[in-house]
């Protein structure tokens, strides 16, 4: 039976960190059995807040080419690319402008949340307010079956269903509607609680050595209402215990009932979990180490990929523009 497609991207925001790994990666890596999967990192979708300063965009390019790999995505059985490799997403983004309504952009969630939360950049930009049709663009152009996203990205993805619908109604059916596959993740707060992100400055990346892990463990926030060892802890409101949940889930039973009971303190219980987090990343350290030292190889996977994904482009976008009317 041949494979559906599978079809997401990560922006090069620099090196990934764990909430990457937990949030996304680890699910694509799953996912390369089951579909025929394209992954991409969205180097343009980086511009729509982050143009103007672009002097780093390269290396951070790099630096999450490294980490797909590192993590487990294979060439062999994903097709993994640059999103900017392939100007024929930029140019069906153009076609789809003409046909998206303002008011579409307008309503998506996310658009004046974000502004609001960045609210030391410009983004009254037609690239930040455009977003998701390049989004539509890139999901479309590869004629996805499914779409990997977490719930805060199905807006997004009804709009690209409502571009296609749009786009197939006006001219002639080009477009597969597109679903989503919800990825079931767990949430892995930062080191202060809140989400992590490198925007807050909580994140671990796993490209960090033992060392550094081990220091960042030690400056998490725990559970605020436990002020000495003999204190009972409440495993729920605590950090650390949402990392043993993920990276120690064998002994996550005992630690809840050791922590509940002032058996174990905080100190010892961010050892434990700092231990068993290093053991988990190791792989992926060690690969990663090998791969920073092979740059031309993740240059020639990356490459080898664009020229298999932009083949597929290239047919659908002819087809698009003959529907167009302008091919």
């Amino acid at each position: 039976m041949k494979k559906k497609r599978a079809l997401s991207g990560i922006q090069p925001s620099g090196k990934l960190h764990l909430g990457n790994l937990v949030g996304a990666l680890s699910n694509w890596v799953r996912l390369q059995d089951e579909y025929n999967c394209f992954y991409f990192i969205a180097d343009l979708h980086a511009l729509t807040t982050g143009y103007a300063d672009t002097k780093k965009l390269k290396e951070a390019v790099m630096d999450v080419a490294i980490d797909m790999l590192s993590a487990g995505l294979d060439p062999e059985r994903s097709t993994l690319f640059i999103q900017s490799d392939i100007p024929e997403h930029s140019e069906l983004h153009l076609m789809f402008s003409m046909i998206t309504p303002l008011s579409w952009l307008e309503r998506v969630p996310t658009y004046k949340s974000q502004i609001e939360e960045m609210k030391e950049k410009d983004l009254g930009t037609y690239g930040f307010l455009g977003y998701p049709v390049l989004m539509a663009a890139d999901v479309l152009i590869y004629k996805a079956d499914v779409v990997p996203v977490g719930q805060d990205q199905l807006p997004h993805l009804e709009l690209t269903r409502e571009i296609a619908r749009r786009f197939n109604n006006l001219y002639k059916d080009v477009f597969p509607l597109p679903k989503d596959l919800l990825t079931a993740s767990p949430v892995l707060p930062g080191l202060d609680g809140r989400k992590m992100s490198k925007s807050y400055g909580n994140t671990i990346g796993i490209s960090d050595p033992p060392d550094v892990i081990m220091k960042k463990i030690n400056t998490a926030i725990t559970d605020p209402a436990r002020v000495k060892k003999e204190d009972k802890g409440h495993p729920d409101v605590c950090n650390i215990f949402a990392y043993h949940k993920i990276f120690n889930s064998a002994d996550a039973k005992q630690i809840r009932v050791d922590c509940s009971s002032a058996k174990i303190g905080c100190v010892e219980c961010k050892k434990i979990v700092a231990k068993k987090l290093n053991e988990y990343l190791a792989p992926i350290y060690e690969k990663r180490k090998t791969l920073e030292k092979r740059k031309d190889y993740v240059r020639d996977v990356f490459a080898e990929g664009a020229k298999k994904a932009q083949v597929m482009a290239r047919q659908t976008l002819s087809e698009a523009k003959t529907a167009m009317g302008i091919f």
